[in-house]
């Protein structure tokens, strides 16, 4: 009898999913740490089709100093913040700009980015130079990214978008007014494209600094993530890899 109840019990604990014995349990060894991989310079695809930018060779030297690999699990934006609540990751390394409401939610990392926020227009508006010009308007932006809310905060009207790359698809149609964005996301850009439709037509007066972001309930992960970046600081390291991207320093 007490065999055929063991072997009931087992059977339905197994089709639960509540044994792991035998299941495919996370790896200690491995990073896993979702990303955009469309938001240049900091997370895209390279010329050989593998993930490099800012973020991902931050995070990657962060993983060496932890002594574990690093799987990158490509997301959107805007279910970023889904994926890690879920656990399809243990970490965000996406730009994620440091405010009240995630600290709240979420455990994040000291900034390893400084920047400061800007206005992108067609090139031919003349309309928009500060945000007390955005009531009225119709901004293109990611929903849940801080620059989005920036813009709403404003006054603009927000279009819903994937990334910066189809905002300013969007401001060279004339579909919308303004983008609001990082500096230096804008700067790549006008770097790597040399695109004369559209301009920086003003600074949003915001100065902005990006951190990891992980759980609540994995905090040790970020104290972990923090003591990694105090040495990576201290041996030059992110201001390697930064004069890399910028030319300047962006990690103090």
């Amino acid at each position: 009898m007490r065999r055929k109840l063991f072997a009931a019990v087992f059977a339905v604990a197994a089709a639960a999913g509540l044994l792991t014995a035998c299941g495919s349990g996370s790896d200690p060894n491995v990073l896993k740490v979702g990303t955009e991989g469309t938001y240049a310079p900091f997370s895209f695809q390279g010329t050989d089709g593998k993930l490099t930018g800012y973020d991902i060779e931050v995070v990657q030297a962060v993983a060496d100093k932890l002594g574990k690999k690093v799987e990158f699990v490509q997301t959107p934006w805007d279910a970023i913040f889904a994926g890690l609540e879920s656990k399809r990751f243990d970490l965000v390394a996406n730009q994620v700009t440091v405010n009240p409401d995630r600290q709240n939610k979420y455990a994040l990392s000291q900034a390893y980015t400084t920047s400061d926020g800007v206005l992108v227009t067609n090139a031919n508006n003349g309309s928009i130079k500060t945000l007390s010009d955005l009531p009225g308007k119709t901004c293109a932006q990611s929903s849940t990214s801080n620059w989005g809310k920036v813009a709403a905060g404003a006054g603009c009207k927000v279009e819903a978008v994937e990334g910066f790359v189809q905002a300013i698809q969007l401001l060279k149609q004339g579909r919308v007014d303004a983008t609001v964005n990082d500096t230096l996301a804008v700067g790549e850009y006008s770097k790597k494209t040399g695109d004369s439709g559209i301009k920086v037509a003003g600074k949003t007066g915001e100065t902005s600094h990006q951190a990891f972001a992980g759980r609540k309930d994995e905090a040790k992960l970020i104290e972990d993530v923090n003591a990694a970046l105090d040495k990576l600081r201290a041996d030059g390291t992110l201001a390697k890899i930064s004069e890399k991207y910028f030319g300047a320093d962006v990690s103090k």
